[in-house]
């Protein structure tokens, strides 16, 4: 929950929000201040207000240049609002009500947190609705527009589209309920079926192909949280377009694609998946760097454990669980790794050795782990009901797959196994040659990469021993990574991102944007645009799409790397910012949607300001 955690940080400071002396919370005088916050929240555009508007679209309507495609908007998690539609009694009060987006959801967070958790929550093994509660996604542009009022999304992207002639009738944002897994938005919502129609009669309507531009989670649909940001992937589910192209399920046929999709924007996209230590501790980077101020109120009524439960609830938060070690590194080396670098990057989760002031056994002995040991290590951490070789799950074996696939036979076959379509290493591309894919991020701003953790005492828990001799639950389990002492005891340790650890002296020799290599707060940080590091940024558009294996029709794929370079005294970074979410508002990105959307996408060109390509071929594709 990342994003919600910034903020709600960045609202404190913005209205001078008082948080009462502690201990003792007076909660009239918090009342109080509450209050205070939510009349003093100025007219929409306070938060970059800064003339710029509709200055793009006014310069491509001066070319001579109006809407031809048709355009689809695929928000992120950070961007989807979601209601309630639930009946029941203890829920009545919130009807129709967001519970996520809006200030209404931050008022119960604060002062209803229990009912709000419990509303929240999914059934941990069907992964739907809960007894009683009903949560839908909000619907229409405004449904993703803006996150609280005054707080932007897709406003600026909406406004230039319409200076080009784009309206209702031509553009539509596709919001989900992004707690959902990929595979439950359709049984649920018939969230893929609805898109298919709609883009459908928007072709047939319009008389062009569709172009779809889909922000982090919705670039393979993604999350968000300052309380945390999942990028997740509806997006890749959709640009797979797997679903609408089996016979067991869209049954659009293999030229679906071709005949329906312009081109497709990335922006943000978490192609490789995200960090996975919100499943463990529920925290980030954002969790553990934030002012005194918002880390009080996110630990005083949002506690790590509830954060956690909460993500472990929600399947489609799983999207973003890193994908191998092909990728990430091993315990010597990784892709993005750079000179003089003196900790690899490959070391997901790391240990400061002395723990003696603990005072507890150690007998289990945990070394510094890679991306495929600290899954392992993550999900031993999980309930059952989370964990893949746990029976009925319907969580991680029933809806995702983290490997990489490089037998063309095998690729084939995993075009019928809805398992794989969310991750790019295990299917295709569809065959569509003359699709065109943008892949368009931000760059420059220092990013978490991996984490330091400390353990503590043992606990009770409802998951597995962290004790030797476990054994899996599951003997017939292929996989397996649940694991039970003989005992059958709920005793673990208790584990932490270690937010003493900060080391400002693990620099390379060349110290710039793209080389910082520093440890704050317990969070080893890396290159990327503040949530999404690099690699999955932009790996698979420089080298994986590159590659018949993955891209059998050899779809063109552009990438545009924007430097991140904001304006201090705007509060969102002004024209030039490229943050994984106020990049919405850059001139530069709101200048490729317009020219793909009224026919001018053949002036976009690759433009590179970090090493993502040196670093792309270094991962181990073959």
């Amino acid at each position: 929950m990342q994003e919600l955690q910034a903020h709600l940080s960045m609202l404190l400071e913005q209205y001078d929000f008082n948080i009462p002396d502690i201990p003792g919370l007076d909660f009239s005088r918090f009342e109080i201040e509450w209050q205070r916050l939510r009349s003093n929240i100025p007219e929409i555009w306070k938060f970059n207000n800064d003339g710029r508007e509709f200055q793009v679209g006014e310069s491509i309507k001066a070319r001579g240049l109006t809407a031809k495609h048709p355009v689809i908007l695929i928000p992120g998690v950070i961007s989807t609002s979601l209601e309630s539609w639930s009946t029941s009694p203890e829920y009545r009060p919130f009807f129709r009500q967001k519970l996520w987006g809006g200030f209404n959801m931050l008022s119960q967070v604060t002062f209803n947190k229990e009912k709000w958790i419990s509303a929240m929550l999914l059934d941990p093994v069907t992964g739907l609705d809960p007894p009683g509660a009903k949560i839908r996604a909000a619907e229409g542009i405004d449904a993703a527009s803006s996150f609280v009022q005054g707080y932007w999304v897709w406003s600026k992207i909406v406004e230039n589209l319409a200076v080009v002639n784009y309206d209702t009738n031509n553009l539509y944002l596709a919001p989900y309920d992004w707690r959902l897994s990929f595979y439950n938005l359709e049984e649920r919502d018939g969230y893929f079926s609805k898109l298919k129609s709609i883009i459908e009669g928007l072709k047939y309507r319009q008389k062009k192909k569709v172009v779809i531009a889909a922000h982090s989670m919705g670039s393979t649909v993604r999350v968000m949280a300052r309380l945390s940001i999942f990028t997740s992937e509806v997006a890749h589910h959709v640009v797979s377009f797997k679903w609408v192209e089996s016979p067991l399920h869209g049954k659009g046929g293999q030229n679906w694609v071709e005949d329906h999709i312009a081109a497709y924007i990335s922006i943000a996209g978490t192609h490789l998946a995200k960090a996975m230590t919100a499943f463990l501790s529920g925290e980030m980077k954002d969790t553990v760097q934030l002012n005194p101020a918002g880390a009080y109120v996110l630990e005083r009524f949002f506690s790590r454990k509830e954060r956690a439960k909460l993500f472990r609830s929600w399947a489609g938060s799983a999207s973003m669980w890193l994908k191998v070690n092909a990728v990430w590194g091993n315990s010597t080396f990784a892709p993005d790794d750079t000179e003089d670098q003196i900790n690899t990057h490959g070391i997901l989760v790391g240990f400061r050795e002395c723990q003696a002031a603990l005072h507890v056994s150690d007998a289990v002995k945990i070394g510094n782990m890679t991306a495929g040991a600290a899954a392992s290590w993550i999900l031993q951490h999980t309930p059952m009901t989370f964990q893949a070789c746990h029976q009925g799950n319907k969580m991680l074996d029933t809806n995702y797959s983290w490997g990489i696939e490089r037998d063309e036979e095998a690729l084939s076959r995993n075009n019928l196994d809805h398992t794989k379509w969310t991750n790019p290493l295990e299917v295709r591309l569809p065959y569509a040659p003359s699709m065109k894919i943008y892949c368009i991020y931000g760059h420059g701003k220092e990013t978490e990469r991996s984490y330091w953790y400390a353990r503590g005492e043992f606990e009770r828990g409802e998951v597995a021993m962290d004790m030797p001799d476990n054994v899996c639950h599951d003997p017939h389990a292929s996989n397996c990574s649940s694991v039970r002492t003989q005992l059958d005891l709920p005793l673990l340790r208790r584990t932490w991102i270690d937010a003493e650890y900060t080391d400002e002296t693990n620099l390379p020799k060349v110290m710039d944007n793209r080389k910082a290599c520093r440890i704050r707060n317990g969070v080893k940080m890396g290159e990327g645009d503040g949530t999404v590091s690099l690699l999955s940024l932009g790996a698979m558009c420089v080298e994986g799409w590159k590659r018949p294996r993955w891209n059998p029709a050899r779809i063109n794929v552009t990438t545009v790397e924007l430097p991140h370079r904001p304006v201090l005294s705007i509060p969102r970074g002004g024209a030039n910012t490229s943050d994984h979410v106020d990049i919405l508002g850059s001139t530069n990105l709101n200048e490729i949607i317009l020219k793909v959307a009224t026919g001018a996408g053949n002036e976009i060109q690759d433009t590179f300001v970090s090493d993502i390509r040196n670093y792309a071929k270094k991962i181990q594709w073959d």
